[in-house]
């Protein structure tokens, strides 16, 4: 399964582990590099002590020069806008502890680019809409992620969002035109061989995996949100602003956050709103019952490939897998 990812990277097999923010800690994306995939860190939103604290980790679990060449990180771009002080540290790494690639997501990615070139890091953009994509090919993206809304976390919103199974195709075909070096990636639904086979055949390079990777042991989200992820199918997920709010963070439109649909969801999800308006009784409810570790209220954040979880294994376990089935369609 050679593409132009496995030959750029180095990479065993076509898939990057997506920088879930507060889940892609340090041991989840070395054991991603270990077992021969990109492993990204999540920086999200741009916590310095967070990220030097898991960069560093995942340099160890990585225990060679060949997997620590496999290891980045990625930010939310508009958080970068207020702070970036955790990329500025991860740029400032020198010799085998240089971030391989660096995935920005989330606004534009333009004022970031000549720092992340100058570093020697692949910038990776991802997008969720056509009209994004020209912004990131000005940023000097090398690898374009194409994010369908079934992905789970942040995403665009019902109205603006794309399905992966089109939007990788046209934009497969607009980069065919327009920019044929730059690679392009899969994201939202990718979460076994068969899956990945579907992205290589509709055009892409490879696929950033999330949700089927959230679910693993190496993954920093609680065991009991893992449960909740392996009891849900695709129908049990929604995408909403209810968690943000619930979560005091402040996303700008036409972003919002696609999690599990649990009861404390079900019963705001009409009425958003009046949420905004009045957030701290539900607050109190959501706050309480992360504390506890109560599901009901609490968010599990995976996309609707929930139906394709079944368990929580290891990663390099996960990887395996989709490798093999992977390549026997791919044959």
């Amino acid at each position: 399964m050679n593409t132009r990812l496995t030959s750029l990277f180095d990479l065993s097999l076509p898939v990057v582990l997506a920088p879930m923010a507060l889940a892609s800690g340090g041991e989840l994306a070395g054991a991603c590099a270990r077992a021969g995939a990109l492993g990204l860190v999540g920086g999200g939103y741009g916590d310095l002590a967070w990220t030097q604290r898991e960069y560093r980790l995942a340099l160890q679990v990585a225990d060679t020069a060949a997997q620590r060449a496999r290891i980045g990180c990625g930010f939310i771009t508009w958080k970068l806008d207020e702070d970036a002080s955790a990329l500025d540290w991860v740029l400032d790494q020198r010799g085998e502890d240089r971030p391989r690639a660096l995935m920005l997501s989330f606004g534009d990615p333009r004022p970031y680019g000549a720092r992340i070139a100058a570093a020697g890091a692949v910038l990776i953009c991802q997008v969720q809409r056509m009209d994004q994509v020209p912004q990131a090919i000005e940023a000097g993206a090398r690898i374009i992620v194409a994010q369908g809304a079934e992905a789970g976390g942040h995403g665009m919103n019902s109205l603006n969002g794309r399905a992966t199974m089109t939007f990788v195709p046209e934009l497969a075909d607009w980069l065919a035109a327009h920019a044929p070096d730059t690679l392009l990636l899969a994201a939202g639904g990718i979460a076994n061989g068969r899956t990945l086979a579907a992205a290589l055949m509709l055009g892409a390079d490879g696929a950033v995996v999330g949700s089927r990777l959230w679910a693993t042991r190496e993954s920093l989200a609680t065991p009991q949100a893992k449960d909740q992820a392996v009891q849900a199918n695709g129908d049990g997920t929604a995408r909403s602003a209810v968690f943000d709010i619930l979560r005091r963070k402040h996303w700008p439109a036409p972003y919002d956050f696609r999690a599990v649909r649990n009861d404390l969801h079900r019963q705001l999800e009409d009425r958003v709103d009046a949420l905004r308006a009045d957030p701290a009784p539900a607050r109190a409810r959501y706050d309480a019952a992360v504390a506890a570790g109560d599901f009901s209220a609490a968010h599990a954040t995976v996309g609707e490939a929930a139906g394709l979880i079944h368990d929580c294994p290891s990663a390099e376990q996960v990887l395996q897998r989709m490798q093999r089935e992977a390549a026997a369609l791919w044959r």
